[in-house]
């Protein structure tokens, strides 16, 4: 796997994801949370068509910290089943990669 991802969450509310985003930062799991929304959402959920309005977290961490990520996602979203993917970043700008590395280092995991 990649040494870095992207972890991206909806959330209902701008407040439901700068909650989000101040957790994994503060906690020192991730190095940047970029906001944006509202966006528009189209799904099935619970046998109806849901059209919702939700906000869109993007998650710059390394690799090896996506289970701290997704534990701490759950431990404040407002969902019953969060949307929470990983996407392998394979590529970057390399003084960016290391200032990720250097954000999140103290948490002594890889």
């Amino acid at each position: 796997m990649s040494k870095y991802i992207q972890v991206i969450t909806t959330t209902d509310s701008r407040e439901a994801a700068k909650k989000i985003a101040e957790t994994l930062v503060k906690g020192k799991i991730a190095a940047c949370v970029q906001v944006s929304g509202p966006i528009s959402s189209t799904y099935e959920w619970q046998g109806k068509i849901e059209n919702t309005e939700e906000w869109y977290c993007v998650i710059k961490t390394r690799e090896s910290l996506y289970g701290k990520v997704e534990e701490a996602i759950k431990a404040v979203h407002t969902y019953e089943v969060p949307e929470i993917i990983a996407l392998p970043i394979t590529a970057g700008n390399p003084a960016y990669l290391a200032w990720i590395d250097k954000v999140t280092f103290s948490t002594g995991s890889g």
